[in-house]
């Protein structure tokens, strides 16, 4: 694995490389994780982003490292988003919460 170039959208071979992964396992992981379909360039190439990125090397760890399932890799990815999404409605109600004890810090 080599550090992250600093591109921010790959092409298959270049984050499979980036990762130490053969393109057709990240081809068979769009199949079981949606969340990692890639974006199709009008002539159908898959680029991957920053995000996508971060995805992958969490499947990675979770399948690689830690000898995870699908099916528990699947949970450990939906657990994560749902924690992101209380994470930000604790922060709106945080700022919301600031604003009405001093108005003049509000954003």
């Amino acid at each position: 694995m080599t550090d992250a170039p600093r591109s921010k959208t790959w092409k298959i071979g270049q984050i499979a490389e980036l990762v130490g992964l053969k393109p057709f396992v990240l081809r068979y992981w769009e199949t079981e994780f949606p969340q990692l379909a890639p974006i199709r360039t009008p002539k159908g190439q898959r680029v991957y982003t920053e995000e996508h990125l971060r995805l992958i090397r969490i499947i990675q760890r979770c399948m690689h490292e830690e000898g995870m399932t699908l099916e528990g890799t699947r949970r450990r990815l939906a657990e994560g988003e749902r924690r992101d999404a209380l994470k930000t409605m604790v922060e709106r109600e945080l700022l919301s919460i600031r604003s009405l004890l001093d108005p003049e810090d509000a954003p």
